[in-house]
This record gives structure tokens, C-alpha cells and sequence, in this order.
């Protein structure tokens, strides 16, 4: 059975959606169109190149994410370094490292531009600081003078990982003459969770079925943040801008499209995770999108 998919933001909580894919794939549902932010574009776009969960799994198995922490070199002492980085590049990390990986793994499957994938079938959410507004990636390239059809994929999904103060953000030049660069950070500030990407005009009407893949439980199971600092309270603030707006929206109506994959242990940027807690992860998404199934009506 075609199906679209929607695979929810959350860094390297995403390892869940390996199992999560397996499980589809045993039960005979292929994607047609599917979508995503942050981490959950990553793997949008590598289930459209081609990729199966068993590939996905040999691909990420061997990864080890922590590389993508590429800080730029300096002479100057590293704690004072790190910070003038961040203010100065407004992030910690180039980024470049991942986007090179990205380019490389969708390179093996044939695809390097939009114009490589069947037209509207990929779509990637970031956000553009500068104007102040959601961009859906290839869709609102037009509105910078840029072609769709030639932009790069991999550069497409690492705008959409730009994980504020993390990354740096990605600059994208107006072509058009209007206005200068905008500076384009991770999808998740203005939606972490795109269920509505695929709508066909009026509300809730759908060509075929959408899953989504959540990597939170539902509302009502999220616990309280703690709050007891500087630090706490940003990590708390950027949860609730990427999460917030997203949980009402499925409480008002989604929710039975979607596996909800509880992960509360694991912290989006924790790039140093063990291959146990991968395994966890993978059979967590294997375990929830099993049940989801089980009793998902169409």
C-alpha cells in the first residue's frame, strides 16, 4: 500500500525511526510523498532516494555523529574561541561536515538536486530568521529568485538541521534584488512536526494516507520541564517553540495517523550516544509503530 509519510524533528532521537521503517516495510507500506524537519528531513530524504531501513541501518550503525561537531580552527584559546565563534558565526559548529555527508549517501543513489526526485514528493521545513517565516524547501525557493529543480538536496536538509546556536545558520542569497541574505536555521523553531504538509486544499482531505512518525509521546504524557537556571530554561524554551504549536494542532484531530515514539532519555544533541541506547531507540520505534498498526484504521 503508498502511503505519504511526516517524520517529526528531534536530533538523534531519530534512531527510532530505523525501527519504526522496518516495521512498515514488513507490513508491505511503501512512501510516495514524504516530508520532514531537522533530524526527521534526514531521513525524508534518504527514504526517497531509495534507502531501506536495513541500508538506513548499516548507514547510521557505522556513523559516528559526533564528527559532525566541526568547529572551525583557531589560534586563540578554546573556551574563548568557541564563544567568539558563536557570536560572530552565530553557532558553534560549521555544519559542513554533515552536509558533506548528506551529499556524499544521496550521491550513491543518483540524487544530488530536487530535479533527481519525482516532482513534490520531498519536502523539508526550515526557517528564515531574517523575514520571519516557515519556508517549505523546494517549494519557496521561487521567493529568492533560486530554481527549485537545481537546488541541492543535501544543502536543503542541513538548513533544516540548523539547530539554533548549535549550527550555523545557512545564508540564502535573494536573487531577486529585493532585500539581502536571510539566514535560514532548523525547521523545528516554526514546526517541529509538518503533519499538515500534505494536504490537498481543503482541511484534511488527503490524496492517499499520511502517517506521521512523532518522537514525543502524546500531550497529555509529557511530563513538566524542570526549570532551574539559565541553561534549563533555553532548552525548555526551544521544546516548547518546536513542539508546542505542532502538539495542539494533533490534538485537534490527527492523532490516529500518527505512532507517537515516547522518547524523554535521550537529548536531541546528544552526538556521543552509546550503540546500546541506538538499539533502545530502534526497537522502541519498532515496538510503537508495530502497536500503531495494529490499530490504525484507514
Amino acid at each position: 500500500m503508498r502511503i505519504d509519510g511526516v517524520f517529526a524533528g528531534g536530533g538523534v532521537k531519530a534512531f527510532s525511526f530505523i525501527g519504526a521503517l522496518q516495521v512498515m516495510e514488513e507490513k508491505g507500506y511503501e512512501f510516495e510523498r514524504v516530508g520532514g524537519t531537522s533530524a526527521g528531513s534526514i531521513i525524508a530524504a534518504l527514504v526517497k532516494a531509495g534507502y531501506r531501513s536495513e541500508e538506513l541501518y548499516h548507514l547510521l550503525d557505522k556513523l559516528n555523529v559526533d564528527e559532525f561537531k566541526d568547529e572551525r580552527m583557531s589560534y586563540i584559546p578554546f573556551s574563548m574561541a568557541k564563544w567568539l565563534h558563536l557570536y560572530f558565526k552565530l553557532g558553534l559548529f560549521k555544519g559542513e561536515k554533515l552536509e558533506n555527508w548528506l551529499r556524499d549517501i544521496l550521491k550513491a543513489k543518483g540524487i544530488s538536486t530536487f530535479a533527481d526526485l519525482p516532482d513534490g514528493t520531498l519536502k523539508i521545513i526550515a526557517s528564515d530568521l531574517s523575514r520571519g517565516k516557515m519556508i517549505v524547501l523546494p517549494d519557496d525557493l521561487k521567493q529568492y529568485g533560486a530554481i527549485p529543480g537545481m537546488f541541492s538536496v543535501a544543502r536543503a536538509v542541513r538548513m533544516s538541521c540548523s539547530i539554533p546556536y548549535f549550527f550555523e545558520p545557512v545564508k540564502l542569497y535573494n536573487r531577486t534584488g529585493i532585500g539581502k541574505a536571510s539566514y535560514i536555521v532548523d525547521g523545528g523553531i516554526l514546526s517541529n512536526f509538518p503533519m499538515w504538509l500534505f494536504r490537498d486544499g481543503k482541511v484534511r482531505a488527503w490524496k492517499r494516507p499520511v502517517v506521521g512518525f512523532q518522537l514525543t509521546p502524546q500531550i497529555k504524557e509529557i511530563p513538566p520541564n524542570k526549570i532551574n537556571n539559565a541553561i534549563t530554561m533555553f532548552k525548555a524554551l526551544f521544546e516548547t517553540m518546536s513542539s508546542a504549536h505542532d502538539l495542539r494542532y494533533v490534538e485537534q484531530g490527527d492523532a490516529k495517523n500518527i505512532v507517537f515514539i515516547p522518547v524523554l532519555d535521550v537529548k536531541a544533541t546528544d552526538f556521543s550516544i552509546s550503540e546500546d541506547v541506538k538499539q533502545k531507540l530502534i526497537t522502541l520505534g519498532r515496538e510503537e509503530t508495530d502497536h500503531f498498526l495494529k490499530c490504525w484504521s484507514r
